[in-house]
């Protein structure tokens, strides 16, 4: 090798300085950009080791999964309802009139490789999308991390929640199967139920009468391209907001209102929650290869003078198909006006009130309890029994509603009229709540110990001993030691703090 090369080799490293290109290119991008204080600054981020954290996570990963698989069967999904005559793989609907977008989606079952993987992830991630959202909220609920100042990234959460039960019923219905028509039509008479302007708006929704032509095709650009952007703008305000402001923790030793205590971005978090993705999705692979779902070969084609029995809609729009079920048949007329009482009331009223309450909630909390404060750090439900009752009697509700939604798999099964269990879902809707909410109430009271002559209430911790005896033993107060689920980490512990706030000696903190 001549000297001017090896001149020239060692020049390049010395200006690519001591990490190499890699090196040389972040910082040629950072100063263009200005992303290296910022990046630092992320990467810093501390997040608290608790399992209950990981519940949002499970939701963002899903919705990742909804993406790709999304994309996929794009590619092959045909929106329309023109007629073509089957002559698939599928042999007993062989000569059969159908529509494209059912004729497709048999395609993308039986045909396309790995179409019929993709299709049922895509479906699996769905369910799991929405139920990670529910129990991720409920933790919010439960433990008042919706109080000042999360209060929009608690809107945020449940308008997320209603666009992904939205989107996932647009979705549901474009394979046009005898199924998902039938719920269309359902949806059609929801919308024709609300007084003066329903026919309007289903008309204007729909393009046209039930059925028509414009409805596969509209359904499949708001499922595919807007309500995915709107989504995707929401999680990107959601991270912003949960990156912006301080995360919230359970109380615990050492942990303030000032500070977090957990492990950082980078290395630890986001190792942990790369591996979490690679787990939601494994799952959600096995799920969609071994877990049949909505095999719409059963089902047939759509017809309007056909109807299914024994299926029901996805689990989270069972509340609203049990709410239609057991509603009494009422209606009211006047005005030159019929108004189906027993559609509007139960699929428009009562989904009014559940979300307008859980919207106002943070609001309603605040004035009555007068609590005006910041808060970072996260209640015991135990520690807050009438709303934890009323979380558990809303949540028996919708539970008695969704099973409502197999009024006639029940009847059926255990060989009654259907009358009489339609009348027994419906005293069942009404007592339920009445008994969980003072049973809530008492079993919260009961997990409070009380010190000092009942001054003092906190939850008990039982422990076993080496003997295999069980006993119980007061937790701590907040901000004392509360033991082995809090904190012991299998990571040092770092902890996040605001700016000129005393912190222990021997603990690596980072400002916020």
């Amino acid at each position: 090798m001549s000297d001017a090369s090896a001149t020239n080799k060692r020049a390049q490293r010395e200006a690519a300085g001591p990490y190499g290109k890699i090196g040389q290119t972040l910082n040629e991008l950072d100063d263009r950009l200005g992303i290296a204080k910022g990046g630092r600054t992320f990467m810093d981020k501390i997040f608290p080791d608790h399992w209950s954290f990981m519940l949002g996570e499970i939701a963002l990963y899903s919705f990742v999964i909804l993406l790709v698989t999304g994309v996929f069967l794009t590619l092959y999904f045909v929106p329309s309802v023109a007629t073509v005559i089957y002559h698939g793989p599928y042999k007993p609907m062989d000569g059969q009139r159908v529509t494209e977008a059912w004729d497709s989606t048999m395609n993308i079952s039986f045909t396309v490789r790995g179409g019929l993987l993709m299709r049922q992830m895509h479906h699996w991630a769905c369910d799991i999308f929405v139920g990670a959202i529910v129990v991720h909220m409920a933790r919010v609920f439960f433990t008042g991390a919706f109080r000042k100042p999360r209060e929009l990234n608690w809107t945020i959460g449940l308008t997320l929640l209603i666009l992904a039960i939205g989107n996932g019923f647009l979705g549901y219905s474009l394979p046009d199967d005898l199924v998902s028509g039938t719920g269309i039509r359902i949806a059609y008479s929801i919308m024709e139920s609300i007084p003066f302007v329903g026919s309007y708006l289903a008309f204007w929704v729909f393009g046209g009468n039930f059925p028509g032509t414009a409805t596969i095709p509209r359904f499949f650009i708001l499922h595919v391209l807007i309500l995915p952007l709107v989504i995707l703008g929401l999680v990107g305000g959601h991270l912003f907001l949960l990156v912006r402001q301080k995360h919230t923790q359970f109380p615990g030793k050492g942990r303030t209102e000032k500070n977090v205590v957990g492990s950082p971005m980078f290395p630890v978090f986001i190792a942990k929650t790369t591996g979490f993705l690679f787990i939601v999705g494994g799952i959600t692979a096995l799920l969609g290869a071994f877990a049949q779902i909505n095999p719409i070969w059963q089902f047939g084609p759509y017809d309007a003078a056909r109807i299914s029995y024994a299926v029901q809609p996805d689990w989270y729009m069972g509340f609203l198909d049990g709410a239609l079920r057991i509603w009494p048949s009422w209606s009211f007329m006047g005005f030159g006006h019929t108004i189906p009482l027993e559609v509007f009331i139960p699929a428009v009223i009562l989904p009014g009130i559940i979300f307008n309450v859980a919207y106002l909630w943070p609001l309603l909390e605040r004035k009555f309890t007068k609590d005006n404060e910041i808060h970072h750090l996260l209640d015991r439900p135990s520690d807050r029994p009438k709303r934890t009752a009323f979380g558990v009697a809303v949540l028996v509700f919708l539970a008695m509603l969704h099973i409502a939604s197999s009024t006639d798999v029940i009847a059926n099964f255990f060989h009654l009229s259907l009358e009489s269990t339609l009348w027994g879902m419906r005293i069942l809707v009404i007592v339920t709540p009445i008994i969980a909410y003072p049973l809530a109430y008492k079993i919260c009271k009961e997990m409070q110990s009380y010190r000092g002559g009942g001054k003092r209430k906190t939850p008990n911790i039982v422990s076993r001993t080496a003997e295999g005896e069980y006993v119980a033993t007061p937790t701590p107060a907040y901000g004392e030691d509360v033991g082995h689920e809090l904190d012991a980490t299998p990571v040092p512990t770092y902890i996040e703090v605001e700016p000129d706030e005393p912190v222990e000696s021997g603990v690596r903190t980072v400002d916020r």
